[in-house]
């Protein structure tokens, strides 16, 4: 059973990626083949894996706000571009090994790496991943760009790290779950932001400006796509719905739900998530109570909080196509839900 949300037919038109899209074509051209020829090795599996994620239909949001943030400041060298690549590396390696530890078999309506060449191949093939983005970000010669995106290479692992130790724990609280996105989703978005004003030698308040935005349309994206595993659809998520809840992950619907309920409902969620008892039967009692308990409304209006905050950042930033297509994007996180 999933929630479903009400449609206003007076609303204006879905908010949609495709002005960033078109904004930045020209670079992202150029940025996808830098990414086939960084993914190319003699070890003939290393591309086939590569190629396997980075061509699975993802929306490269990550590496155009690069793009968009560079070009909105004036920016007019080509280092840009490099970063983005490693912006889209990262992340790239980031899935790779995601799909081990969360031992997932469906990424984006397609098999996922590990299924078809193994856990070994999937993260060694992230590590090459990693090491080929760092080398651009040393090839472009901002020690301030490689400060940004290598402290958010270490951020991110601390927090899959952390993500592991409270796994399967109900007693995690909002707070301990902020701080999982925030490592492992949202610091890449605020790094792959603040790197175009670095690059384009932009002032600290525009840098701290892109740097703000980028965090909490991360933490909003992020509360969406929880949102989406207990009310979506595949499509909508780009992986099955309910893996969440079957690899015993606590995100905010559980955690609403299970502070909310009454000692039989929590007995049912220790029972579901601390001892892996996460059949059908149990996927639709938990989304039951989700629903029962408001989870995915409530866990939008603090996505919604953070869109606001995003909005709120980019705000003193002088008007431009980018400005306005980095707004859409916020308003896209949202309609996700609708």
């Amino acid at each position: 059973m999933g929630v479903v949300i009400s449609l206003d037919e007076n609303k204006k038109p879905k908010a949609s990626v495709k002005p960033l899209v078109d904004l930045t074509k020209a670079d992202m051209d150029l940025v996808n083949k830098l990414i086939l020829s960084k993914a190319g090795s003699d070890v003939e599996m290393i591309p086939e894996v590569a190629e396997h994620l980075i061509s699975s239909g993802g929306k490269r949001l990550r590496p155009m706000l690069t793009i968009a943030a560079a070009n909105m400041l004036g920016y007019k060298g080509d280092g840009h571009i490099q970063l983005a690549t490693s912006v889209e590396f990262m992340h790239t390696a980031t899935l790779l090994h995601d799909d081990v530890v969360d031992e997932s078999d469906l990424r984006r309506g397609k098999s996922t790496a590990r299924m078809i060449w193994g856990n070994q191949a999937s993260v060694l093939v992230g590590d090459f991943l990693l090491g080929q983005a760092f080398k651009m970000m040393v090839d472009v010669g901002s020690i301030d760009a490689l400060d940004v995106l290598s402290t958010s290479a270490c951020v991110i692992a601390e927090g899959e790290v952390l993500q592991l130790s409270v796994a399967k724990n109900m007693e995690t609280t909002e707070d301990d779950y902020l701080q999982v996105i925030r490592a492992k989703t949202a610091a890449l978005f605020s790094a792959a932001a603040e790197v175009g004003p670095i690059i384009a030698e932009s002032s600290k308040a525009e840098r701290d400006a892109l740097k703000s935005f980028g965090m909490n349309l991360g933490l909003a994206f992020q509360m969406i796509d929880d949102a989406l595993d207990y009310g979506g659809s595949a499509d909508d998520l780009g992986k099955n719905t309910g893996d969440d809840f079957r690899e015993g992950k606590i995100t905010l619907p559980v955690i609403l739900a299970y502070r909310r309920g009454d000692d039989e409902e929590r007995l049912f969620w220790k029972s579901a998530i601390e001892d892996g008892k996460t059949d059908d039967a149990a996927l639709a009692r938990a989304t039951e109570l989700i629903a029962k308990y408001s989870g995915i409304e409530d866990t939008i209006a603090r996505a919604e909080h953070y869109s606001s905050m995003a909005r709120d950042a980019l705000a003193p930033l002088p008007s431009s196509p980018e400005k306005a297509a980095l707004l859409e994007v916020v308003d896209f996180c949202l309609a996700r839900v609708n």
